[in-house]
């Protein structure tokens, strides 16, 4: 009987693959969830339609960037919402989080991503140019308003977030780095 040298069948190595694309999810944390979802067909099948209905029904708010279900997310059409302040994330997991913890009222802005030279995303990559936008459009000459920039804390979040206030302090509003993470 001739055995292939590799013992990983190639549909899970390609699973195993794909799930270690995601963000925070390492090598071994991307095996141990392909191989549970391998091995229990009904999950997997829960598990891949879950995906599809959200990747089917989500699409981005077209003034924030996070996920909705339609143009404009709940967040940007709440007219309780500051509108003099906008915080910076860099996924919309990010924005979620900071909802969760309550407290605060204002915009958001997703980047999706953040400056990383290693992986070939730069500013371009990112949604700099929508938030420069909307920075001068509405909160250039508007008292009180700001830019809280709730970066990561490593290199590429670092990077971002210092990248970020070069190009806003000039417009003359506050910015200021909160920062996400560890």
């Amino acid at each position: 009987m001739i055995m292939d040298s590799d013992p990983t069948p190639a549909p899970l190595a390609k699973l195993i693959e794909e799930l270690g694309r995601l963000p925070g999810i390492g090598p071994r944390t991307a095996a141990r969830l392909a191989h549970r979802l391998a091995a229990d067909p009904e999950r997997a099948t829960a598990f891949a339609e879950a995906l599809l209905a959200a990747r089917g029904r989500l699409t981005l708010c077209s003034i924030c960037f996070t996920l909705t279900r339609s143009d404009r997310c709940a967040i940007c059409t709440d007219p309780e919402r500051r509108r003099t302040e906008i915080c910076v994330v860099q996924e919309p997991f990010d924005a979620f989080l900071i909802e969760r913890q309550g407290g605060y009222r204002g915009l958001y802005h997703v980047l999706h991503g953040a400056i990383s030279p290693v992986d070939r995303i730069g500013p371009r990559e990112l949604r700099i140019a929508e938030l420069e936008a909307r920075v001068r459009r509405d909160l250039v000459g508007v008292a009180g308003s700001a830019v809280l920039l709730a970066t990561e804390r490593d290199i590429p979040g670092k990077a971002t977030g210092m990248y970020l206030y070069r190009r806003l302090m000039p417009l003359g509003i506050t910015v200021r780095h909160i920062g996400l993470g560890g």
